[in-house]
This record gives C-alpha cells, structure tokens and sequence, in this order.
C-alpha cells in the first residue's frame, strides 16, 4: 500500500512538472510567427480540404488549452489563441485536433475503441467515487461495494490508456501534412514537433497516474481479503 501512494506522488509530481513546461512551450511558440501566415483557421480548413473532409466546421471557442475535436457535431473547435493565431502554436494544435477528425472520417480503430466507451464512462463517472468511498468505509464489513468501484475504475484507466495511441497517431498525422503541405519551415517544423512531444506526454502522465491510483484502491482490497 505504501508503495502504491508513494508512486501516486510521484506521479503526480511529474504531472505538475509536464503540465507547466506544456503551457511554457506553448506560450513560447506562440510567440514564434508562422513564415506561411495563415491562421490556425485557415490551416485547419486547409488540413480538412486535403483529406477530403468538408463535413466538418472550424469554430472558436474560450479558454486556453481548450482545443478539441467533437465527433458528434463534427466540429474542430480551436480556442482563440489558435483559431486567430499565426504562429507555430497555432499550427500544431489546429493541426492536431484536425488529425483526430481525420482519424473519424477513415475509421480509426482505437479512435472507435475509445468512442464507444464514452457512453458508458459518462454514466459510470458518476458514481464512481461515492461507490469507492462507500467501499472503504464499509470494508471491514463486506468488500463487495469497493470490489466494484475499484472495476469501475479499472475501466477508466483503460480508457486513459486507449487515449495514448489516439493522442499519438493525431500528432503524428499533424506532423506529416505540416511538413508535406510546407506549412512550416524545418525550424518551425521541430518547434511544433517538440510543443505536441510535451502535449502526448500529458495523456501518458495522467494514464500512469490512473493506474497508481488503481494499484493502490487494488492493494486496500488485496489487503482486506487477506
């Protein structure tokens, strides 16, 4: 048990770390214009174009770092750093999130892995933790309640670690149209490289940070059975 929660710092640790040289190589970036100067807008819509995409909208929305596709609606929705900016930033992520619309259009396999659990884990994530909490205060009387909390979040940390690959092949996408289509420069090119290296490794913290909070709800239980 003391192990499992010395890893969980640890993690968590690294998290912060990653979380902070994330946003401090974005803003760094951001700061860098793009020699081809379009927008992140304009790249985006670009991007989709060439993939023969054109049943997907580009739309702004607030916040910093809150760039996303929405395979419901179809939209890639840029936040207005990105949406507006003209720099190395703006387009990796623009690139990026349009990498995971391209994933939907040709039927990505985890992309549809992972999207068919959301339903479930939308339901799941409700009661996930009061289940667990009741758990662990009822194990001295039944281990059945913290059993399933800690399956429920088995499940969970499976989803953080089907993203990986997800999050992974959306790079690697934005990475080869970027540099085939010369949206960037070669300078430009390790630039927006390195800013979605430190954006994946934020999926990978948070994946083996599920997993050690799971090893250690899986140790609590391990240890009542015994």
């Amino acid at each position: 048990m003391a192990g499992a929660y010395l890893i969980g710092i640890i993690v968590m640790i690294v998290s912060l770390y990653v979380q902070w040289r994330l946003k401090s190589k974005f803003n760094e970036y951001s700061q860098v214009g793009l020699s081809i100067g379009l927008s992140g807008k304009e790249i985006a819509e670009k991007m989709l174009r060439d993939n023969g995409i054109f049943d997907v909208r580009v739309v702004s929305v607030e916040g910093m770092l809150t760039d996303h596709y929405n395979p419901q609606d179809k939209t890639v929705n840029l936040s207005s750093d990105v949406y507006y900016g003209r720099s190395v930033s703006a387009a990796a992520v623009s690139a990026h999130e349009c990498g995971h619309a391209v994933q939907h259009a040709t039927a990505y396999s985890w992309l549809k892995f992972r999207s068919q659990m959301v339903p479930f884990l939308s339901v799941s994530s409700r009661y996930m933790q009061w289940i667990i909490l009741g758990g662990i205060l009822l194990i001295n009387t039944t281990i059945i309640p913290l059993a399933i909390g800690v399956a429920l979040f088995g499940v969970t940390t499976l989803f953080s670690f089907i993203t990986l690959p997800v999050e992974y092949d959306a790079s690697n996408r934005a990475l080869a149209w970027i540099q085939s289509n010369r949206v960037v420069n070669e300078r430009e090119y390790g630039m927006a490289s390195d800013a979605l290296k430190w954006a994946a490794r934020t999926y990978l913290v948070a994946a083996l940070g599920s997993l050690a909070t799971l090893l250690y709800y899986v140790s609590l239980l391990m240890g009542r059975r015994e």
